[in-house]
């Protein structure tokens, strides 16, 4: 059973001024322009825009996937603008779990070993540690007696159940999600949505999703407007039920 905790409000993640640009010559794209964002813990945000806005290239971005061209990322306080890829990939590893539309898992693993797989990278646990945390996981993601099933014997939300326990695998301070529910349908939308919500809120995550769902954004606590490369407004909702 989850143990539901309180968590003092801290920022986790923070943005200042970002710039990127796709292209070259007169095909240069300014992808984005000078974004501003600040994530705190417990707290589940949405980023909603049409098709070319610079949602996922902003996601990306954050997780240190890609380098801006202008401007500062700051993740628990430490600044990784500068930092060299070693350091970037360190810190990936230990603070950012990412969801994405297709769960990206590996047919020929078990889901056990699929969550495991974030672990083996960090190398801070021993291997009967590491698969009982993957138990643990799954038993948060109500898949516990799946853990030996291939990921090809997973029906598609129980795939993404999966992907979603495997995000939380090293107790990241951020997941990002790109359009998490976005190959699913209603009934596995609403359970990847509301476990993401629950895990946010339960176990003090910063959880960030980029979504065309309306539904999806209005039930985030904080939902973001983006439009050709710029925040364009915010909305903090009401909590959901």
């Amino acid at each position: 059973m989850s143990i539901k905790q309180t968590y003092q409000s801290r920022e986790v993640l923070r943005c200042e001024g970002i710039h990127k640009y796709l292209g070259s010559g007169e095909s240069r794209v300014h992808v984005l322009r000078g974004v501003d964002l600040s994530l705190n813990n417990s707290m589940t945000y949405a980023i909603a825009g049409p098709s070319g806005s610079g949602k996922s290239t902003l996601l990306y971005l954050l997780g240190l996937l890609d380098r801006q061209d202008k401007g500062d990322i700051f993740i628990d306080g430490q600044k990784m603008s500068s930092a060299s890829d070693e350091e970037r990939t360190s810190a990936r590893n230990r603070y950012i779990g990412f969801v994405f539309q297709f769960h990206f898992l590996i047919a020929e693993f078990t889901a056990a070993e699929n969550i495991m797989l974030p672990m083996q990278k960090l190398g801070k646990l021993s291997p009967s540690e590491m698969l009982d945390r993957a138990h643990l996981l799954l038993k948060e993601v109500g898949l516990r007696d799946k853990s030996h099933r291939l990921a090809t014997q997973l029906s598609g939300g129980e795939q993404q159940r999966v992907a979603v326990a495997r995000a939380l695998a090293n107790n990241p301070a951020v997941i990002l999600a790109d359009e998490p529910t976005g190959n699913l349908d209603v009934r596995n939308s609403q359970l990847v949505f509301d476990l993401l919500y629950r895990l946010a809120h339960e176990q003090g995550q910063a959880i960030l999703m980029v979504t065309h769902n309306p539904e999806i954004a209005n039930r985030c606590d904080a939902t973001l407007r983006m439009m050709d490369g710029e925040f364009t407004g915010k909305t903090i909702n009401q909590p959901t039920s």
